[in-house]
């Protein structure tokens, strides 16, 4: 496996399990150490490895997908919030809210109420795209 700050071909391979098995998965209770067993990986080595690759850690990656998930359920309109957050992995009502409000930059109920009416009409993958979390230091500074 590469040591250098670009994993190789095979170390991308693992990395690749590792996000696909998030993206499958991301409702499941996960954590980066069962993670990292599955690939043969101390949490330590995953994490600096996912990042070089994917430029955020494996965590981070997973709490992304699920805000993403749960955007998906409250623009539908016919999940509440709460429900939302289980659907989608989350455990607590908070720690789902605070993650949400952190990426989308409104609580979960405001999105919902405001995704109901600004997505009426527009194709799914064109919101899709449009209502994807940013992370506030991803956000350009003006």
């Amino acid at each position: 496996m590469s040591r250098g700050d670009t994993p190789d071909r095979s170390e991308l391979v693992l990395l690749r399990r590792v996000r696909d098995r998030i993206d499958r998965e991301y409702a499941q209770p996960l954590d980066v150490e069962s993670l990292a067993r599955g690939v043969h990986m101390s949490a330590g080595h995953l994490s600096r490895r996912f990042r070089a690759a994917y430029g955020e850690p494996p965590y981070s990656y997973l709490m992304t997908r699920r805000v993403e998930r749960a955007m998906m359920l409250l623009r539908r309109g016919d999940v509440g919030v709460t429900e939302a957050c289980f659907a989608v992995g989350f455990s607590s009502l908070g720690t789902f809210s605070s993650r949400f409000s952190e990426l989308v930059g409104m609580s979960p109920s405001a999105y919902r109420k405001v995704a109901l009416h600004a997505t009426a009409g527009l194709p799914g993958c064109v919101v899709r795209v449009a209502t994807k979390p940013v992370r506030n230091r991803e956000v350009p500074r003006g």
